[in-house]
């Protein structure tokens, strides 16, 4: 049986007092021993935390008590070892950085589709784009089946990549997804800012996809960004490594090349340093 609760959680509120809000989870998660990594910012909070079950209701119940995150929504997965190696409370300018002034989400979002929802449409073929707005390495871990790419490292490079997309998508029916829905927050707003007309975002991502639908319509697994690497669609970790020394995601392939020495190199480092 799984010991170690792991959470994802976020939500857009305008939060106030950070620095005293700050020391307070910091010393609350340490005194718990939780571990993992919590941003707070002045458009609101992202946590990723792992820890016993007690411990980790003590910690939402700190939470829910914050003014506008009384509501916030939890996502669960479970594993045998705490995934994180230490405990972060982070002051920052944005939750999820994007760089781009006037998106709010704390003030508009664009529709929530739900992911039975999406499993319905995709069931009855719905013309629909689904677009990917992870980075390239998460991307080649899996993804939808189909679905548009737009060819980034990193999030903030999402704003110049919109404008490479085919004309033609911005008058069909785009459904935005990542890892946990944080990201398309941003995105799908931005998509209709940019003139697309008909835009959702997956609610809950691709880890709520996984908990309510499965692996219907989806090839391969979900990259998280904790020492698991990879979530199958049952929520369990699955067969993925990562390179400690150049972050590539190492498959079974890899992992038995001669390259390979855990923790120091792979043959992805290989290659890059000829």
């Amino acid at each position: 049986m799984h010991r170690i609760v792991n959470i994802a959680a976020y939500a857009f509120a305008t939060l106030t007092d950070l620095p005293e809000l700050r020391a307070d989870l910091l010393r609350l998660c340490r005194s718990k021993d939780l571990r993992g990594t919590i941003l707070l910012s002045e458009e609101g909070i992202n946590i990723f935390v792992a820890g016993l079950r007690d411990d980790i209701d003590a910690l939402m119940a700190r939470v829910r008590g914050v003014a506008g995150l009384e509501d916030i929504e939890v996502k669960e997965s479970f594993s045998d070892e705490q995934p994180f190696n230490r405990m972060l409370v982070k002051i920052k300018r944005e939750i999820i950085a994007f760089g781009v002034p006037g998106i709010a989400p704390q003030n508009h979002t664009s529709r929530r589709l739900p992911a039975s929802e999406l499993k319905r449409w995709l069931d009855e073929g719905k013309p629909v784009t689904l677009l990917d707005t992870r980075n390239d390495f998460e991307v080649r871990v899996g993804t939808f089946e189909q679905s548009v790419t737009v060819g980034i490292n990193d999030f903030r490079s999402f704003p110049k990549a919109i404008a490479k997309l085919p004309p033609d998508m911005r008058h069909r029916p785009v459904v935005t997804f990542c890892t946990g829905g944080i990201r398309c927050e941003k995105a799908a707003p931005f998509l209709e800012r940019e003139g697309f007309t008909d835009v959702y975002q997956l609610d809950g991502g691709i880890l709520k996809y996984f908990e309510q639908c499965g692996s219907a319509h989806f090839t391969g697994d979900c990259f998280v960004f904790d020492k698991r690497v990879a979530l199958d669609a049952t929520l369990t970790p699955s067969r993925f490594k990562q390179c400690y020394n150049c972050q590539a995601v190492l498959t079974d392939a890899d992992q038995t090349s001669a390259h390979y020495v855990e923790g120091a190199s792979c043959p992805h480092c290989v290659r890059i340093e000829k």
